[in-house]
């Protein structure tokens, strides 16, 4: 299964469609940010959930009337420029390292663009990123670690890039991040 951005496509008749950063302000288009949804097509909230309706309904910032509510889903996108949205990932994997906030998955997704790259999964272990690739069995570590370089900011290039065989799994057929090999720090990328 490829981590390449999926296009979800263009909003839909009545609906109103951003994409935020952490402070609710719109981004650029290209930039990664979470989506926030509004306009007269969204519920008022969670059914007996008022802890979950008030974080996920938040006050429109936009709206031209008092009210008016956006609904937070959680994920990971960017607009293209040719107005379709790219979905990246979710953002329940977002960190805070060293004071940046980072979205593992727009890393996830940057590294299963490049050349023989199948899978990739981030995380966060210690203060440091660490990145697990699958692919070609001429992966290089350190490649990949200097192409991502050439493409984000040095806080989002990880500590350690690992090439596996195969991503280990939890019983649902999702990446078991906890049983993900820790490197060490004499370790060399491989």
């Amino acid at each position: 299964e490829e981590h390449r951005p999926v296009p979800i496509g263009a909003p839909i008749a009545a609906t109103q469609t951003w994409v935020l950063d952490e402070r609710m302000q719109p981004v650029p288009r290209g930039v990664a940010g979470e989506l926030y949804l509004g306009g007269v097509n969204l519920a008022r909230g969670y059914l007996n959930r008022p802890g979950l309706t008030a974080e996920r309904f938040v006050a429109d910032p936009f709206a031209r009337h008092t009210g008016a509510r956006l609904y937070r889903t959680g994920d990971l996108v960017r607009w293209r420029s040719d107005g379709v949205l790219d979905y990246l990932g979710r953002l329940d994997h977002q960190v805070k390292i060293r004071g940046f906030r980072i979205e593992l998955g727009e890393i996830e997704s940057r590294l299963a663009q490049m050349e023989g790259v199948r899978e990739s999964t981030v995380i966060a272990r210690d203060a440091r990123l660490i990145a697990y690739v699958t692919g070609e069995p001429s992966l290089d570590a350190q490649q990949l670690k200097t192409s991502l370089a050439q493409g984000v900011p040095d806080y989002m290039v990880p500590w350690r890039i690992v090439v596996l065989d195969v991503m280990p799994l939890n019983a649902n057929g999702k990446v078991d991040r906890k049983a993900l090999p820790v490197p060490s720090v004499q370790d060399e990328d491989h």
